[in-house]
């Protein structure tokens, strides 16, 4: 482990990537179908995961990937908050 790699890092570094792809999809499914501001909250709880985990990863990211994902979690964010509203 590199002196500047956390131990939560170093965990999901080793999960299964098909998996955490597949559980993040069944999460943001049932958000979607979720009533309301249940929805809502539990997309805007998983965009700030994601905006911590591409903090911590940008400085590794091409300039494209970093494009993709900004665009994403802007998507990601205004279909939270369009079903919170």
């Amino acid at each position: 482990m590199q002196r500047t790699q956390t131990p939560l890092l170093a965990r999901l570094a080793r999960l299964n990537p098909t998996t955490v792809f597949l559980a993040t999809l069944v999460l943001v499914l049932v958000a979607l179908f979720a009533p309301g501001a249940v929805g809502g909250l539990v997309l805007l709880a998983l965009a700030a995961l994601l905006v911590w985990l591409m903090s911590v990863t940008w400085p590794v990211q091409r300039p494209a990937t970093r494009m993709v994902r900004l665009l994403l979690l802007t998507l990601l964010i205004a279909v939270a908050l369009a079903k919170l509203l």
